[in-house]
């Protein structure tokens, strides 16, 4: 009997099934031909669902204890950390779902038909102008990283870090000291900014854009006179290449996610999760536990599997509920990186942002 062709549509493979079923009863039939069935499902649901594969346990303990151990040892060599807007709170950027201080809870003063429109290409081609003065509000070098941006880059520091990958748009990963190279911006940057006009396409810099969003102008194309828009990604658009070229590559080779900060409800970066390999451990560190979908529809869906921390059959993924900024000092000392000059975890917002902290 034939096996599926991974690459054919899961149609195309239950069509193989019947197909195989037919011939089966046709030639051998009886006990035989139920054998070879059941060994074609097997794979079948191998492939298509990631059923079957070796699972792996690789911490000793699920706990912070037990992550901060794995990453001492061999084992640990390259971690990627997976980025929201939670780790950028403490820097005096809201998230965008909490339900008072969040940024879609606050922008009735623009009069929007509804929160996310903000964000939405169609929405920004006709009215432009609620974005940009949004856009003053949050522009980058406003900011100062936070102790999860030193954090990230401590990471790169010890060699750990494979990628950031990161859905924020405040650059505060480059501010902290993050290479283009160790970064996947997700959601766009501020950096550059393109004419929106498919047949001019014109680039303009940071430095052009933030004159044109403080002067109040709403910014034009200088040959077209269409609409100039940051290169941010806005519901609506694709996401960069970039994104899905270094997603191929680096989750057949990581050995530790940290995620923090993030809800992992915006696709297709909330599926990253399910990207790596199944005994790859998974640190959350966030207000609350997020990634917990369904593994069997996350899979059917092409989203991946689902985060399990409570149930009998956990094995990898361990949850720091808190601050951001407090989990990964809680990580740094068990991993034996003191905060230089402010000594211990218990500092305030004030001090861990106008001092910079570094790690030793």
């Amino acid at each position: 009997m034939a096996e599926p062709d991974p690459s054919d549509p899961l149609e195309t493979q239950a069509g193989k099934v019947q197909e195989a079923q037919d011939s089966d009863s046709d030639t051998e039939g009886g006990a035989a031909g139920g054998e070879a069935e059941m060994d074609f499902l097997r794979n079948f649901f191998s492939q298509t669902l990631g059923l079957g594969t070796q699972k792996e346990r690789l911490l000793d303990d699920l706990t912070l204890e037990g992550v901060a151990r794995f990453m001492l040892s061999e084992r640990c060599r390259r971690v990627i950390c997976l980025v929201g807007a939670g780790i950028s709170t403490s820097a005096g950027i809201p998230d965008f779902r909490s339900p008072s201080t969040g940024l879609y809870a606050n922008l009735q003063k623009y009069h929007l038909p509804y929160p996310e429109a903000i964000f939405e290409i169609s929405y920004f081609k006709k009215h432009p102008e609620p974005f940009f003065a949004l856009a003053k509000e949050l522009f980058p070098g406003q900011f100062k990283p936070t102790l999860c941006h030193y954090f990230i880059r401590l990471l790169k520091e010890k060699g750990l870090l494979l990628r950031c990958y990161t859905q924020n748009i405040d650059t505060l990963e480059r501010v902290a000291g993050l290479e283009p190279e160790d970064l996947v911006e997700a959601h766009g940057t501020y950096y550059t900014s393109h004419c929106i006009s498919p047949l001019c396409r014109q680039e303009y810099a940071l430095s052009w854009m933030k004159e044109k969003i403080f002067s109040e102008v709403t910014p034009k194309c200088e040959k077209c006179q269409s609409v100039v828009k940051p290169d941010i990604v806005f519901f609506g658009e694709n996401l960069p290449a970039r994104f899905f070229s270094c997603m191929q590559s680096d989750f057949l080779k990581v050995d530790l996610l940290i995620i923090m900060g993030t809800s992992l409800q915006v696709q297709p970066f909330a599926s990253l999760i399910g990207k790596a390999p199944l005994s790859t451990p998974r640190l959350l560190i966030n207000k609350e536990k997020t990634g917990q979908t369904d593994p069997f529809l996350g899979m059917m869906m092409g989203l991946g599997g689902g985060m399990d921390f409570d149930s009998k059959k956990a094995y990898r993924d361990v949850a720091w509920l808190g601050d951001c900024d407090q989990g990964c000092l809680a990580l740094a000392d068990l991993l034996g990186w003191k905060v230089k000059s402010l000594g211990h975890p218990s500092l305030s917002r004030a001090q861990s942002l106008d001092a910079c902290p570094m790690f030793l």
